[in-house]
């Protein structure tokens, strides 16, 4: 029993820690920078949609603001099968060239993101969604890395701003601080495994189209590698998005992105070989399957800690600590439902949220639910 406490313990040591460790060792003793260039390529937008009248006006107007040259800068509406009025307010942009495309039947982003593509004049293209705000320079800062030729992908950093200062927001925020640190030293290393959904950019010749029910800010990184290209990240590029403030719809949202993570794994599973894909499937490994096993060591841990605790006062502190932590999770969660936010508690919430989330996507994995329609969640 302890021997399997303490595997479950390095496990998500190595998880949460090692694999981090491991990554910015490596970033140090052999990096591979990016050969960045001076480069203005024509460049397409596109802009996923469903029912998005509530923010798309603002994000036209957004990406119109781009200081990048607009004869060399085209806009695309994506929509599929909106039933509000994002089709009359992309239609509305028309005469400062702004093109829709609606699909005629709803099969979900990545299905009208395909669509898009195909009637796209870029020789880069854009991938956003329609609530998030781009700083201007942000095309400024991402295009010059596709002047180096390894290079078929490139994503931003986002920052989430929670203007109610909810738990959940600093949670999400806290969070993909943490993300952005992988990312950081991936890129430098090998690749990025996964790119910021609403805000990358890719090679128009690199790009290859995905099955619908792809989660394509994940997946379209493996495109990348398995063409010899890479997915890296430019830090300095910034977009802005506001994060789910309930954690109901945080769960659901980590539900659904690890869902189709998982059937995207198991789809390119051939990825995983080390033998075949290098470096590559050892970040896939560490960083998204030991990621989406820690809520099982989780469960070991506690049940370990449980049994051992009647012989052992160290093993009786740790149950302890786990029942606190969980605790502390409970309280912020009925706490948010009261309408009141207690930061202290933001972080041992938001760390159940993501591992409860595994834990139901992987069953919903086994039991063969797929999801190919997003349903944005708005306040």
């Amino acid at each position: 029993m302890e021997a399997i406490f303490w595997l479950s313990v390095a496990a998500i040591g190595y998880a949460y820690v090692g694999y981090p460790l491991l990554l910015l060792l490596l970033s140090r003793i052999r990096p591979k920078p990016v050969k960045s260039g001076h480069w203005t390529p024509s460049v397409t937008v596109i802009i996923a949609a469903y029912n998005e009248e509530r923010d798309l006006a603002a994000k036209l107007e957004n990406t119109l603001a781009l200081d990048y040259p607009q004869t060399h800068l085209e806009i695309i509406v994506t929509s599929d099968c909106s039933t509000d009025r994002t089709d009359e307010i992309a239609r509305s942009f028309a005469s400062r060239g702004v093109r829709l495309h609606r699909q005629e039947e709803r099969h979900g982003k990545t299905a009208a993101q395909n669509a898009a593509v195909t009637k796209a004049r870029g020789e880069i293209i854009v991938f956003s969604d329609a609530t998030t705000h781009y700083r201007p320079d942000v095309l400024r800062l991402m295009i010059p890395a596709f002047a180096d030729k390894s290079v078929g992908c490139v994503t931003g950093r986002v920052i989430y701003q929670d203007d109610k200062d909810s738990s959940v927001g600093a949670g999400t925020q806290s969070y993909w601080n943490y993300e952005f640190f992988l990312k950081k030293h991936e890129s430098a290393v090998c690749s990025l495994i996964g790119v910021c959904g609403c805000m990358y950019a890719v090679r128009a010749s690199a790009y290859i189209p995905l099955y619908n029910e792809a989660c394509s800010d994940f997946i379209i990184a493996t495109t990348m590698v398995e063409q010899g290209l890479r997915a890296v990240y430019v830090p300095e590029a910034v977009c802005t998005e506001e994060p789910n403030r309930q954690a109901k719809k945080e769960l659901a949202a980590r539900v659904r992105i690890i869902s189709q993570t998982f059937a995207d794994l198991w789809r390119n599973r051939s990825v995983l070989n080390p033998f075949r894909s290098g470096f590559y499937a050892v970040q896939l490994w560490s960083h998204k399957l030991m990621r989406y096993l820690v809520p099982v060591f989780l469960i070991v841990i506690f049940i370990a800690s449980a049994l051992l605790a009647t012989r052992n006062a160290f093993y009786a502190a740790v149950f302890v600590i786990q029942v606190a932590f969980y605790l502390a999770a409970l309280v912020s969660w009925l706490l948010e439902r009261a309408g009141v936010t207690f930061s202290l508690l933001a972080l041992p919430q938001y760390f159940v949220i993501t591992n409860l989330a595994s834990l139901i996507a992987f069953v919903k994995f086994l039991t063969g639910e797929r999801y190919t329609r997003w349903e944005p969640s708005r306040e």
